[in-house]
């Protein structure tokens, strides 16, 4: 199948883009780094580098034809969540990264005679809001809180797809790797001796090793049986206190040193947000579509992701 990436680039499009290219796919990645996936780049791997969030962007020969060429199209774009804090112009850009991105990529879509034939769509589990209670599934409503504003807009663009493409939207967890995300920041302090859960330790993490999102990715583009949203997340939610726990086992290190909320709140603002609350998500429709996860329990996720070269 021809792909066209977007967002793609950073931690999941690191295992996201050898993974797609092993199964045989050909991949445009469109990226606004300097020179991703260079030892990649052949004669079913090519990179252009745009912002998708501009307009100008889209007017461009090389996306365009790329665009048109794609029998497929994953957009993950948007800036990340919890790296820096939500000042009026980081706010602006969580949205207009996410949401701009996908209404051009939408509007794209529709000027072409023979639209991609499916199109996968990121989302988030903050579309869910926060709870130590409740217990949501993807027929939850959404939450009020600005990460729940953000993926209903952003899911909502989506829709927007022309009526011939397929659309699948995975309200995706937190990725478990080695190399990056929540789990990448937190491996130096465990490894040290100094790791603990942060915050109350109560609240909900809802997880996914980044190696059953690829292969969820790749089975959601392939089998039309996919349509609508699903939460991209294992079976096995865990708290913060259990995932630290959990964590250290898999290093052979203490893991009781808790880490105080308002460390991170100085240092994030309101994207601490994203570690200090949380929310309990699972799918009903992953095993209704008999998807099986290769890492469906924490301590097998873990004992992969903290063990290199283990896939």
């Amino acid at each position: 199948m021809r792909l066209l990436l977007l967002g793609c680039s950073g931690f999941v499009g690191r295992e996201l883009v050898p993974y797609l290219l092993e199964l045989g796919h050909s991949l445009t990645v469109v990226s606004r780094q300097g020179e991703p996936f260079a030892q990649l780049v052949g004669e079913r791997l090519s990179v252009l580098h745009f912002n998708p969030a501009d307009p100008s962007s889209w007017n461009h020969n090389g996306l365009e034809v790329a665009l048109r060429q794609a029998e497929g199209v994953i957009n993950l774009a948007g800036e990340a969540i919890a790296d820096k804090r939500w000042t009026p112009a980081q706010r602006a850009l969580l949205v207009e990264s996410r949401v701009r991105t996908t209404e051009l990529l939408v509007a794209a879509m529709a000027q072409l005679e023979t639209p991609p034939q499916v199109l996968l769509n990121g989302s988030a589990v903050g579309f869910y809001g926060t709870s130590e209670a409740a217990r949501f599934t993807e027929s939850s409503e959404a939450g009020r809180d600005l990460l729940a504003e953000i993926c209903l807009a952003w899911e909502a663009a989506a829709d927007h797809a022309p009526p011939t493409t397929r659309v699948v939207k995975l309200r995706i967890g937190i990725v478990l790797g080695p190399d990056g995300g929540a789990l990448g920041k937190m491996l130096p302090i465990f490894r040290a001796g100094f790791g603990g859960p942060i915050g109350s330790g109560r609240q909900w993490m809802s997880w996914i090793h980044r190696h059953d999102l690829c292969r969820l990715i790749a089975t959601a583009l392939e089998d039309g049986a996919y349509s609508g949203v699903y939460n991209a997340v294992a079976p096995t939610p865990s708290t913060m206190g259990a995932f630290a726990s959990a964590l250290g086992q898999a290093l052979g290190r203490p893991s009781l040193l808790p880490v105080p909320g308002p460390i991170l709140q100085l240092l994030l603002g309101d994207g601490a947000q994203v570690v200090l609350e949380g929310q309990q998500v699972v799918s009903e429709r992953l095993p209704q579509q008999g998807f099986q996860f290769q890492y469906p329990s924490l301590s097998a996720a873990l004992a992969a992701a903290t063990n290199p070269g283990r896939r």
